[in-house]
């Protein structure tokens, strides 16, 4: 009873820090490279390679292949976010220029804990829970010496973030094929500021629900789906569906996200193999794809907000049912990584994975507050084995550089450009113990 209540506290402690404000990650987009240090070490690889009790988040099946036990862990995360704007204002009626110049991003340093158990139930079932979490929507650009900032009404920015529960269910079905079940429980946060000048162009004709509302909360509910399958003693493939989740919306900012505040979360689906190369060592290959553009207010396009202003149509202003949204398009990430047992103690790892970006060079403006334009990661980590039963495992990522251009849709036509630019850092170090 006294080992349950401790895992309870724990429990309650990583779920509170996970919601608390600053939360990002090493992004797929907004999605997390990849869930898990073994599987972060492995540039987020390893749908068909079930190690640890993270494994849930990717592909349930594989938690009754991992026998009992508890992961808990925490990534510390430094993205460098960036815009520059060229040319100067117009000043023409009806545009909105904004100031040239290079304007960094604040809050380049977070941290983002998480945790799985699992049990088995039997030789051929398992039960677990997994915590996790998205993040990398999160942007703070400060005031000029006027008061104005990004977009003219004072400092600028968003912050989403996205906790999941997820209780899961596993079974291998017989020797060579197991399946499993997760339901996702979601909660998001979100708060906007500095967007007050956007006001003219919402589906209401108001501003109230726009901007500088504080925090706004949501919860939704959806479901992920998983199957592995030994093809021979050398190959295992995996596969893996995650519903679009579908969330309430934030009554906060119902006259910014279309939908009147809709925000749900996309689904994805993975595919996979792992290829034992030798006794010793392992070959991992995934292929994720996200429908961002399912989800009005991450896929509609800027465009839709000028057939709303020349068709009189309020559905295609702000906070409308075919608002503009952030623009982003869907997302396919190749992810490859390579395992090998080094010692009886040691495990090393390394991994790349590209996606091409989501953002079209016309969407660059809404975008300022969300520039998730990174294309490559390059991974490493190891495992050492502490003890009979327990290890500790770290892994590092590197996201070099990436940069989109595009013109200002709301300026006259070449008179501004805005490029958009992000590099990551991350390490992630966890503790894993069997039972």
């Amino acid at each position: 009873m006294e080992r349950r209540a401790k895992a309870a506290v724990a429990l309650a402690i990583l779920g509170w820090m996970a919601t608390t404000p600053g939360a990002a990650r090493a992004t797929d987009g907004y999605f997390s490279l990849g869930y898990g240090t073994k599987t972060k070490g492995m540039a987020g690889s390893g749908i068909a390679l079930p190690q640890d009790a993270m494994c849930g988040v990717t592909n349930p099946a594989g938690m009754v292949r991992i026998g009992s036990r508890y992961d808990l862990g925490a990534a510390f995360f430094s993205p460098d976010r960036q815009y520059t704007v060229n040319g100067a204002p117009s000043g023409y009626p009806g545009t909105f220029g904004l100031a040239p110049g290079t304007v960094e991003s604040g809050n380049t340093s977070f941290g983002v804990p998480h945790l799985a158990y699992n049990r088995m139930l039997g030789e051929r079932r398992s039960f677990g829970v997994t915590i996790s979490g998205n993040g990398g929507m999160n942007t703070t650009y400060p005031a000029d010496a006027g008061g104005f900032g990004t977009f003219g009404g004072g400092q600028a920015g968003v912050n989403l973030e996205q906790l999941f529960v997820s209780p899961t269910y596993a079974v291998q079905t017989d020797k060579k094929t197991s399946v499993g079940v997760a339901a996702i429980l979601a909660y998001q946060e979100f708060d906007a500021q500095g967007l007050r000048n956007f006001g003219g162009f919402t589906a209401t004709g108001s501003s109230a629900n726009l901007t500088d509302n504080g925090e706004d909360i949501s919860f939704g509910v959806g479901a992920r789906l998983g199957v592995l399958h030994d093809m021979n003693p050398k190959l295992t493939v995996g596969a893996a569906y995650q519903t679009q989740v579908v969330m309430q919306r934030f009554k906060k900012y119902s006259d910014l996200f279309a939908g009147q505040g809709g925000f749900d979360i996309p689904a994805t689906f993975t595919a996979g193999l792992a290829y034992k190369a030798s006794k010793t060592s392992v070959v991992t290959l995934d292929v994720q794809h996200v429908w961002y553009s399912a989800v009005h207010s991450v896929g509609d396009p800027f465009s839709n907000l000028f057939y709303g202003m020349g068709t009189g149509d309020p559905n295609y202003l702000l906070g409308g049912d075919a608002g503009p949204g952030f623009g982003w398009k869907d997302m396919t990430t190749t992810k490859l990584g390579y395992q090998w047992e080094a010692g009886s103690e040691w495990t090393l790892r390394t991994g790349i994975a590209h996606g091409a970006q989501p953002i079209r060079s016309s969407e660059v403006l809404f975008n300022i507050l969300a520039p998730g334009v990174q294309e490559w990661h390059f991974t490493g980590g190891f495992t050492k084995k502490m003890g009979k039963h327990g290890e500790v495992s770290l892994a590092a990522m590197y996201s070099p550089r990436e940069h989109v251009v595009g013109p200002n849709p709301l300026e006259a036509p070449g008179q501004q450009t805005i490029g958009l630019s992000m590099r990551q850092v991350e390490f992630e170090v966890s503790w894993g113990k069997r039972f």
